[in-house]
């Protein structure tokens, strides 16, 4: 009789348990359905928790991607635009150094490389970023950005058209 009363209890828990925790896609349903509703702070807890959770997930470099977009376009309410920036760079470094072969690694070491130079206008670090983009991916479809961002960084879009008129310059 005893026997029979335990098992429902068991059951309950096991389900009760594995109801708990979300799985990686779980969260990146979440995410997504985050960003379709403009619910930019369920998207953000859904692809932060997905990776804290899931590091070995091969959704976790795309998490972290958009994570990292979402930081770009300065889509996190309370965070400072510069704030906003450097995180980005941050995440999209992440994925490079976390991930480094995976499909958004040089997209991701790309775009950082690409906020510094462009929107932090930190361009030590940017040349940095982009001279490791050429050396560990120098057959990328972005490498010839990469070495364009090298040749014209700092300037004015009037002087790279100058540049570009004028090669000497």
């Amino acid at each position: 009789m005893k026997i029979l009363l335990i098992i429902p209890l068991l059951l309950s828990l096991v389900l009760l348990n594995g109801c708990g925790k979300k799985s990686d896609t779980d969260y990146m349903n979440i995410a997504k359905e985050g960003i379709a509703k403009n619910n930019t702070a369920d998207a953000v807890a859904a692809y932060q928790s997905l990776v804290k959770d899931y590091p070995n997930s091969p959704l976790a470099p795309e998490a972290l991607f958009q994570l990292a977009t979402l930081y770009q376009n300065k889509m996190v309410k309370d965070v400072p635009s510069t704030e906003s920036l450097q995180k980005a760079v941050g995440l999209f470094r992440s994925i490079f150094d976390k991930y480094p072969g995976d499909k958004l690694a040089p997209k991701a070491l790309f775009m950082s490389g690409f906020i510094q130079a462009n929107e932090l206008k930190a361009y030590p670090e940017a040349t940095g970023s982009f001279n490791l983009f050429l050396q560990k991916f120098p057959n990328n479809e972005l490498a010839t950005s990469a070495k364009e961002e090298l040749d014209n960084m700092g300037l004015t879009p009037e002087q790279i058209l100058q540049k570009k008129k004028d090669p000497k310059i």
